[in-house]
């Protein structure tokens, strides 16, 4: 549970900042579904926001955060179209804004789905929309991702993305798509769809860094509370069991993935004993149940890899063999030159650089502005003694870099070169 904030964190930008972003979801979901259309919901969200960054800091946050806004941008909405008169006068933001909650009861509902932010990922799944566009406009909408972090993840430009995302919206609104809860039929349709959605979250908060770790890191711990929420509504499903097994045993990590000067520290080089062990015990847990459906899919591989890193007390007893040939099964399952690059850590370790670089070169078309690419390149030429093309490929890595942490481990690896 959550300390509630204290006075000072009340009227500090940094934390009003947060709570604005950790209502984003709720609130978009219960505005979509009050005015059935996204462009409304969002700019009434941007809206409230604004009238947020007024009040807030002068009076300090509400108590319920959340319901502020969505009364806030609900009201927004009706005073443009003059249609208070039609449901009784409401609050204004600064009569909001001491704290109080005041909220239409029918903004907020947990009756259904037991979450409204779950009820508007399957909405995003609708089958007529491409999968892309369907885990696009979910990262967008329900999440609150940036165009650019969207791209980042499926290694597109920003143009492109934003393309992707208007004819989403575009699609859902010649749909005439209804926002209310899908039924059963139409969620087990969808259910691939609002997987990858969540995992994908995951993805944004879990490669935070601490230099973003305020703003994104959230987002792993709620990706994870979605994937129990999807479990209870599919208790049966395999790969579910796998999605969640996954991001526990990744998340059970976070702890030593930075030293104390807030640079990256590699896998190989943490100190296992700050792993969360609850975390990693009830990974396993579930990856027994899923494993014991024998119906593997690549959640539950994925799950699996993660399962043998956490099992080795050190580095050098992690079972190399094992985790390549379940990068084999994965690549089967489902082909990506991005799985094969992962794979190609493994066969690093179990064949030596020369295999690894043999698997990755054919990769560089696809995957040239992928900063993993050239990062992973650049390791496998310097051990190889091939110092000039290391120093080209750590280059181009770092140009590449998403983050300070990632260009500065990059720094390290061109440093050692120097030397």
């Amino acid at each position: 549970m959550r300390t509630p904030p204290s006075l000072n964190e009340m009227h500090d930008p940094a934390h009003i900042d947060l709570a604005l972003a950790g209502a984003r979801p709720q609130a978009i979901a219960a505005l979509l579904r009050y005015f059935r259309d996204l462009d409304t919901a969002e700019e009434a969200f941007q809206e409230a926001c604004l009238r947020a960054l007024q009040n807030w800091p002068r009076k300090g946050l509400p108590g319920n955060p959340t319901a502020w806004l969505i009364t806030v941008a609900r009201n927004s909405v009706l005073d443009g179209k003059r249609r208070l008169r039609f449901i009784g006068s409401m609050p204004d933001a600064d009569a909001l804004a001491d704290g109080s909650d005041h909220l239409a009861p029918d903004l907020l509902d947990e009756s259904q789905y037991q979450d409204d932010i779950l009820r508007l990922l399957f909405v995003c799944g609708h089958p007529d929309l491409a999968a892309t566009q369907q885990i696009a406009l979910a990262l967008r909408i329900v999440c609150g991702l940036t165009v650019e972090q969207i791209a980042r993840a499926f290694l597109v430009t920003p143009s492109a993305m934003e393309q992707r995302i208007t004819r989403a919206k575009r699609a859902l609104a010649g749909l005439g798509v209804e926002f209310d809860t899908p039924g059963a039929a139409q969620r087990q349709a969808r259910l691939a769809a609002v997987a990858a959605m969540i995992y994908l979250l995951f993805n944004e908060g879990y490669g935070s860094t601490p230099d973003t770790a305020a703003a994104r890191a959230p987002l792993a711990d709620e990706a994870i509370r979605l994937g129990r929420l999807l479990l209870s509504l599919f208790p049966t499903d395999p790969e579910i069991f796998g999605l969640l097994a996954l991001m526990l045993l990744q998340q059970s990590r976070a702890p030593a993935r930075f030293d104390a000067h807030g640079e990256i520290v590699l896998l190989e080089e943490q100190d296992r004993s700050r792993w969360n062990r609850t975390l990693i015990d009830e990974g396993r847990l579930l990856l027994e149940r899923a494993a014991a459906c024998q119906s593997p899919g690549p959640y539950q591989i994925q799950a699996a890899i993660s399962a043998l890193h956490t099992c080795a007390a050190k580095a050098e007893d992690t079972p190399w063999k094992e985790i390549e040939s379940l990068y084999r099964s994965y690549e089967t399952l489902q082909p990506s030159p991005v799985v094969t690059l992962n794979r190609a850590v493994a066969v690093w370790k179990v064949q030596g650089p020369q295999a690894a670089l043999d698997m990755i070169e054919p990769l560089r078309g696809g995957l040239d502005s992928y900063f993993y690419l050239h990062g992973l390149r650049g390791a496998l030429l310097k051990q190889l003694g091939r110092f000039d093309e290391s120093r080209e490929a750590l280059t181009r890595a770092i140009s590449l870099a998403n983050s300070l942490a990632e260009a500065k481990l990059i720094r390290r690896e061109l440093d050692g070169l120097a030397e």
